[in-house]
């Protein structure tokens, strides 16, 4: 098969009226890319990003956009049996034109578009155009048809279009539904046949994996005789021939693992397709890990299991929910990506759930999350709405599903593919009003149409019909004893920290809290004036609208009232960081019980307060730190009791309260860990009043408590326990915990100063200090560990990237002083 690429440089204008006064006139424009993407880059829009400019960037949106380019074709490609135009993704709503002739429709981002021109093209020049229809006006007119329910916080209809949802706006990102060519076009020059789909299966033996290939041709023309091979290379370059009965069997095989379980080894499958003369006519050439991985379900004495099992393993899923990573998509690259993904790693991150509000993410995606060992959760495009069927849909979607399921389902990292986000049980709940047959249609989309493509197209891969969901058919759909949960009192039901230790979900897939991005990021679509959390321009960016107020509520429940606007800025990031902490801490020490802690949410769709770990810069905040630590493989943590969780309000009757620790040590590694767990209670000094320490031995797999130490006899403002686990002499993990709210403890002024050496940076400190914060004033620093507690000592960190002038420090301390 011959392929030329039509990407490069097309032209594109925009029919009829628009904000920014462009007359209709064609303008360069780059394919792959978008209409945004391509009046930023000629200088002709403000960026919708800052300040409030959305607002007419979206107003943009009620336009038509026609891209058109020439290409040549040389007799050689017309000479083929078959001659395709081949789209790999349009966003969205389309006409495809070749030399004035209509050659279809195009209206689902989330499709493979193909048309046949062999007819219609000619040698030398041909013309090609493509008309994109305004989104917009679009969904406005087909939900006047048909109401259909979605999101608050998204523009109304948006599920009338097989668009990224989000791109119509989230309680975390902006309305600015582009349009354009957001992926690669090609034409296809097909003789005699080409490759239909490939599907390798995978029979594990003891010291052995079979693979047993299905292939089938899509023939052009008239049927010829071909012959089909197969051969395998392993990552040393060993090469696997078919054997006679068309499989491949791989000894010694080098098993992929997810990240922190072992390695990631991959092998290369190729299948090429030969006529009676040897002629190649198509190639088709994937990597794939060997490994089985499904989730087990099974009963047990808290109710049924819901656990990745990865080459017979139970693994703990440690990680976080992704989400597009920028409204231009053009922006989205394989580099940027990676930084993402790398970052996750660093992170001790072993999973990742693509969340079904944006879309299918590009082949280099799970490429990487192949090569990370990063388990991909990943839900179908649907989200939090209501979808009703008719035969058009319902012909779309399939053939949406079918085609995605046959690009991904090869792929080591593809650990579960799972219906759609929350709609189960808000469908449920009618919390977006669905008429009957929407309810009923629900049923047939993701408990008939979805698993039964599954069926055929990828039988292997575990199917679970929504997130949350205890298994379909609206039956208890959020029973925390059974399937996945999305676990939100802390945060929208303004429950304290403590509140997850009453829950021990079988898998948390979804559960956050909220936070402001760093100044410098702030200052990326701010004016100075209106850096105040209420003002018009931050609460444009700030998409939940009871969010600042639960923030606030946060820090008066924890935190003094912080002194100025960028000590805000850092107070909610230690209540974000200090609020997932308490969950995943809690249900790491339940090992077996839970096994899964996925955090809304990993990233950022444009600069915003979100509940993100890394902004959209790609600028850590306390959370991702925080994650590095209680993702770890072996961490230790406390649960502790004291006024937090027995009297949190100073100003009720006063009564008795105890004061303990209880010191547990989780090991997410399949070899079995020796160490000593050394413990200290200290005064605001960080001076030293009691201490212990006790040799632990923690098996493969497991979690294991220590005794419960009782310090009540003591004064809750006046008193910290700090603790920490050694192995071989080196502190693996530790932490500290107060036994009454950071806001009444009697911090000392601890002193803190830093030098830098090298690419090392010194802290000392001459009491305890809380939450030491490092930063620049470039907002570009990155290092090993930040956000920690020092114990009236020097802690060194490693600068990873970043410059090293105007470094600065802080802790708790400093927000009321």
């Amino acid at each position: 098969m011959k392929t030329v690429s039509l990407n490069g440089m097309w032209s594109m204008k925009i029919d009829g009226e628009n904000v920014y006064g462009i007359t209709g006139e064609f303008m360069p424009a780059k394919v792959p890319g978008s209409v945004y993407e391509t009046l930023l880059q000629l200088g002709k829009m403000p960026d919708p990003y800052y300040r409030d400019n959305e607002l007419d960037a979206l107003k943009l949106m009620e336009q038509d956009f026609t891209y058109q380019t020439v290409f040549h074709l040389k007799q050689d490609m017309l000479d083929n049996d078959g001659l395709l135009l081949h789209f790999d993704g349009v966003d969205t709503l389309g006409e495809v034109y070749l030399n004035d002739t209509f050659l279809g429709k195009i209206y689902n981002m989330h499709r493979i578009w193909e048309f046949d021109i062999k007819e219609l093209a000619r040698a030398g020049e041909n013309e090609l155009r493509v008309v994109l229809f305004s989104p917009t006006k679009y969904i406005r007119e087909e939900q006047e048809k048909c109401y259909t329910g979605g999101s608050y916080d998204c523009m109304d209809g948006y599920p009338h279009l097989r668009k990224a949802h989000c791109m119509f706006g989230w309680d975390w990102g902006p309305r600015l539904p582009d349009a354009g060519i957001f992926r690669d076009v090609k034409l296809l020059g097909i003789k005699e046949c080409r490759f239909d789909e490939v599907y390798v299966r995978q029979q594990h033996e003891k010291d052995s994996v079979l693979l047993d290939i299905d292939w089938s041709l899509e023939l052009f023309g008239e049927e010829t005789l071909s012959e089909v091979v197969f051969q395998v290379t392993d990552p040393k370059g060993k090469i696997y021939e078919q054997t006679e009965e068309g499989k491949v069997l791989i000894t010694e095989p080098m098993l992929w693992w997810p990240n922190g379980y072992g390695e990631q080894p991959l092998y290369t499958v190729k299948g090429e397709v030969r006529n009676e003369k040897g002629e190649v006519l198509d190639v088709w050439e994937r990597r794939i890990g060997l490994r089985t991985l499904t989730i087990k379900r099974e009963k047990d004495e808290w109710g049924e299991s819901f656990c990745h099992v990865v080459n017979g393993v139970s693994v703990f899923a440690m990680g976080a929910d992704y989400i597009p990573e920028d409204n231009i998509l053009g922006r989205v690259t394989k580099e940027r990506t990676e930084v993402l993904l790398t970052d996750c790693i660093a992170a001790n991150f072993n999973t990742i759930r693509v969340w079904g509000g944006g879309y299918y993410p590009d082949d280099f995606f799970f490429d990487l999350c192949d090569e990370l060992g990063l388990m991909v959760w990943l839900d179908f495009m649907y989200a939090c709405a209501s979808y009703e069927l008719n035969d058009e849909f319902e012909a779309n979607i399939r053939q949406e599903t079918i085609e995605n399921v046959i690009r991904i389902r090869h792929h080591a990292c593809l650990a579960i593919w799972c219906g759609n986000n929350e709609m189960e049980a808000q469908v449920q709940d009618k919390v977006w009003k669905p008429t009957a047959k929407q309810v009923m249609d629900y049923i047939k989309i993701y408990e008939y149409i979805i698993p039964n493509i599954l069926k055929e197209y990828d039988p292997v891969t575990f199917y679970w019909p929504s997130s949350p969901s205890s298994g379909g058919n609206y039956e208890d759909s959020l029973n925390p004893d059974k399937g996945d949960t999305h676990y939100w009192d802390v945060w929208h039901g303004n429950k304290p920290f403590s509140e997850y230790r009453k829950f021990h979900f079988r898998y948390a897939s979804e559960f956050g809290f909220q936070s402001f991005p760093c100044l410098k990021t702030i200052e990326s679509f701010t004016e100075k004036k209106d850096r105040n959390i209420f003002s018009r321009v931050m609460e444009m960016h700030q998409r939940n609208a009871a969010a600042n107020g639960k923030i606030l509520n946060y820090i008066s429940d924890n935190y003094l009232y912080p002194k100025d606007f960028d000590h805000l800025i850092y107070t909610s990031q230690l209540l974000q960081a200090d609020a997932i902490r308490y969950g995943v801490e809690h249900w790491r020490r339940h090992r077996g019980r839970c096994m899964g802690a996925i955090v809304w949410q990993l990233n950022d769709i444009w600069p915003v307060a979100s509940w993100a770990s890394i902004d959209y810069y790609g600028r850590w905040k306390a959370l991702h730190y925080a994650e590095k630590r209680f993702f770890a493989p072996v961490m230790i943590s406390c649960e502790e009791e004291g006024e937090m969780t027995q009297r949190p309000h100073c100003i009720e009757e006063p009564h008795d309260i105890v004061k303990t620790a209880r010191l547990n040590v989780a090991n997410e590694t399949r070899e079995d860990i020796f160490g000593t767990v050394h413990w200290t209670l200290r005064n605001p000094k960080a001076e030293v009043l009691l201490q212990g320490e006790e040799e632990v031995n923690v098996p493969a797999l497991t979690s294991v408590w220590l005794d419960k130490l009782d310090f009540s006899s003591y004064d809750e403002l006046g008193i910290y326990f700090a603790y920490e686990f050694l192995a071989d002499g080196k502190a693996v993990s530790k932490g500290s915990c107060l036994f009454t709210a950071p806001k009444h403890f009697e911090f000392e002024e601890p002193g803190l100063s830093l030098r830098v050496e090298g690419d090392k940076i010194f802290v000392n400190s001459r009491a305890y200090a809380r939450s030491v914060e490092i930063s620049n004033e470039a907002g570009d620093l990155k290092i090993s560990d930040n956000y920690f507690d020092v114990n009236g000592e020097e802690v060194c960190v490693d600068i990873l990237s970043g410059t090293r002038e105007n470094i600065k420090i802080r802790s708790v301390y400093d927000i009321g002083a």
